[in-house]
């Protein structure tokens, strides 16, 4: 007897779902560092002479801050370790879309979002050793961080992470699962 290739049709096809989830993955991560940057330097240009206006009342305002540790004012100055954090975050979140396996996207967008505030926060880290804030709600909820566009797209992006591993797995997915 001769050995005798599988057929085409018995291989299992490839799906073109890989690129267009990198491309949501990447494509997502550059809009957020993309719309980060830009909203930053306006805040800078606009903002840092008059450090705060009001945009509705006095729930939302602009305001101009340099944020030389994390949320809350917690670790002020200590831009070298929230550079290794940040590198390390990134490179955790890169590697876990690369290993994971297929998926929806939900969890391409949470990590999207995730990796384009991860990076748009340490461009401003390296580049200047703050991160720039501007959004603030002002006066009712001073409990409340002034915030920026990376930080809103980590913050999203963890909840529709946690939002993915709450979810049922699809019926799709399920069909490989054992009887049991």
């Amino acid at each position: 007897m001769t050995d005798v290739a599988p057929s085409v049709a018995s291989q299992t096809p490839r799906t073109r779902s890989f690129p267009l989830r990198g491309l949501l993955f990447l494509g997502l991560a550059v809009l957020v560092v993309v719309g980060d940057q830009l909203t930053k330097r306006l805040a800078e240009d606009r903002l840092r002479e008059k450090g705060s206006v009001p945009v509705v009342d006095d729930i939302l305002r602009l305001t101009y801050v340099q944020n030389r540790g994390a949320a809350f004012g917690l670790l002020q100055d200590q831009t070298m370790f929230f550079v290794l954090v940040g590198i390390v975050v990134i490179g955790v979140i890169a590697a876990s879309y690369r290993y994971l396996p297929r998926s929806g996207f939900l969890l391409h967008l949470a990590l999207g979002l995730q990796l384009g505030g991860a990076i748009g926060n340490l461009i401003d880290r390296i580049r200047q050793g703050y991160v720039v804030d501007f959004v603030d709600f002002g006066y009712h909820a001073n409990w409340w961080p002034v915030f920026n566009v990376a930080d809103s797209a980590i913050v999203i992006g963890v909840a529709l992470l946690a939002l993915n591993a709450l979810s049922p797995t699809p019926a799709a997915d399920q069909s490989s699962a054992p009887l049991g």
